[in-house]
């Protein structure tokens, strides 16, 4: 058989390093070897209880802040200089490396924001994939937006009748698109010029390949609706403990900001069948304290027991004393906040009712691979179009309607959780939903299915490249 080495390269965010650990799992698994790249800081957090499996190597290089970001000394255009120079260099060295020991890099895998690495294969005359990690559909949405299909501008995202309706895909309004195209969006990383980077970049290709955290039978249009693009479903790129079972002891992604406790185990050990709210927002998220008394109101008032992940204050940042909930003896009384969890395990317990979710497309993919039904309480990038999907393409939850402030009151977070977790008709199909998209997604995964073959396609054609 034919050597095949991958070099991969993520960007150092949990929600980037999560799908791309898992990916590299599954090239292992193919008898791929896997070097994988990553900034030293985001190295630092991963789990180090047990060592990499065969075939799989580390390398890291410096993003400018190895001891972790604090925000008072944050420079998010020097972060993302750090990280195109440092990063392009390591990929050299390392490719020059490989060559000179007999493992010569068959191919470079790269995630989002980082298009340079594309750049860097072409030096090298090796072939390149985008591993992205978001929905197919939001992909294509970029597609049309940089390649002037459609335009935005403050009239249409005030008029609420205002929608477009792009090839392959479903009717969308200005609440639906990603945030970043909206003419007032929050960007300090300029997330929108590496996304049309990256469009570019493709675009200079013939038939590129990108690698998408996605299913055929999830996105069916959207994976082959850019006919230029040869979009490949791979996904969920869930660790398989959840998913196919193949390997029980993969019950991580890898990264672990906070020390793990089983007290909210046993918590859910305690409560019925299907009981229990969930609500996490990430891992970058930081709530106004306006909204998060609102999440609060809405989840004692729905008398529901839930488990909450407020996220703890990282690196030095002290908790103010009006930071915090005015009525967190109530919460306690009532539910349990914790500041971590291992989601993929609580969204697998019995006692889980739903899931009140940012719905970023890690989450989203989780929801449906656990088949738990959800609250779509998105915020910016690409969760509001996951949100639209969630709600009007697999029907699997509801979506929270903000007031005139932007804010989710507690009258309707409660309406919500009682929409999707009660005993009415649309309860009723939401929860059916969300069973048989639990299936689809195993099924695409295990052997012969879409996602299985589509990978091993991948992975043999780079085989007989490097022949």
């Amino acid at each position: 058989m034919v050597h095949c080495h991958i070099l991969f390269v993520t960007f150092p965010a949990q929600g980037h390093i999560n799908p791309s650990l898992q990916f590299a799992k599954r090239l292992i698994q193919m008898g791929v070897e896997v070097t994988f790249v990553t900034s030293l800081s985001a190295h630092r957090r991963m789990t180090k209880t047990t060592g990499p499996p065969k075939g799989f190597n580390f390398a890291t290089f410096s993003d400018g802040y190895d001891d972790g970001i604090k925000r008072s000394d944050f420079d998010p255009k020097k972060y993302m200089s750090e990280i195109r120079n440092r990063g392009s260099q390591t990929l050299r060295e390392i490719i020059n490396a490989s060559g000179n020991e007999g493992r010569p890099i068959t191919c470079l895998v790269y995630s989002l924001l980082l298009p340079w690495a594309a750049v860097v294969a072409r030096e090298f005359h090796i072939s390149a994939a985008l591993l992205w990690i978001q929905s197919a559909t939001v992909l294509d949405i970029y597609y049309y937006y940089f390649n002037g299909c459609f335009a935005i501008n403050v009239e249409n995202c005030e008029d609420p009748s205002w929608s477009i309706e792009l090839p392959g895909l479903p009717l969308v309004k200005s609440h639906d698109l990603p945030s970043f195209i909206l003419p007032a969006n929050s960007d300090i990383f300029n997330t929108l010029q590496s996304f049309k980077e990256h469009v570019e970049t493709l675009d200079e290709e013939t038939n590129p390949t990108v690698l998408v955290n996605s299913f055929d039978s999830l996105e069916p249009e959207a994976l082959k609706v850019i006919d230029k693009y040869n979009l490949i479903g791979i996904g969920p790129l869930i660790p398989s403990a959840f998913l196919d079972g193949k390997d029980p002891s993969d019950t991580s992604f890898g990264g672990d900001l906070f020390d793990k406790s089983n007290a909210y185990t046993e918590w859910l050990d305690s409560k019925p069948k299907s009981s229990v709210v969930y609500i996490s927002f990430g891992s970058r998220l930081s709530l106004p304290k306006r909204q998060m008394e609102e999440i609060a109101r809405g989840l004692l008032e729905s008398c529901r027991p839930f488990l909450w992940v407020v996220r703890a204050k990282q690196n030095g940042e002290e908790e103010r004393e009006e930071d915090k909930l005015s009525c967190m003896e109530e919460l306690e009384q009532q539910g349990m906040v914790v500041p971590w969890c291992s989601q993929l395990e609580v969204l697998s317990h019995p006692s889980l009712g739903s899931f009140v979710t940012h719905c970023g497309w890690n989450s989203t993919l989780e929801s449906l691979i656990t088949g738990v039904p959800v609250v779509a309480f998105p915020h910016w990038s690409d969760q509001t179009t996951n949100a639209k999907m969630i709600e009007d393409m697999w029907k699997t939850g509801v979506r929270v309607k903000p007031n005139g402030e932007g804010t989710v009151k507690g009258d309707e977070l409660k309406q919500c959780i009682e929409m999707v977790m009660g005993g009415g008709e649309r309860g009723e199909e939401m929860r059916r939903n969300a069973r048989r998209w639990k299936d689809l997604a195993r099924e695409a995964v295990n052997e012969g299915g879409s996602s299985n073959k589509t990978l091993k396609a991948f992975v043999q054609e780079i085989r007989e490249d490097g022949q």
